[in-house]
């Protein structure tokens, strides 16, 4: 089997004995960034003393789940149950940041939530 862009392993990182190509990076940072929304959450109800959702939540949310999802879908794993997995959190994601936008306009006052 021949790989070819993306599957080729990175070679700046054969120093740490770990087999990485450019669609596994793009699945970790996927990973990454949508378990880090979290945190952006967490940070933002603390700030504001009661349950917050800000955007950012969900633009981590979208751009989380699809990078992951595409790691699933065009890399070598083509792994149907990541695909499955991804597929809906990108899709309700996307809903809820375009409710958000609707609901709260796209400049709204930072002091709102």
């Amino acid at each position: 089997m021949e790989l070819h862009g993306l599957d080729q392993p990175l070679t700046w990182l054969y120093w740490t004995g770990l087999h990485v190509t450019g669609w596994k990076l793009i699945g970790y940072t996927g990973a990454l960034m949508f378990g880090g929304r979290w945190l952006v959450q967490f940070i933002a109800s603390r700030r504001a003393g009661k349950p917050v959702i800000p955007r950012l939540f969900w633009y981590m949310s979208v751009v989380g789940s699809l990078m992951t999802l595409s790691y699933f879908l065009f890399s070598a794993k083509q792994d149907s149950v990541g695909v499955l997995q991804n597929l809906f959190p990108a899709f309700t994601a996307l809903y809820s940041l375009k409710l958000d936008i609707q609901h709260r306009g796209w400049k709204r006052d930072k002091a709102q939530h």
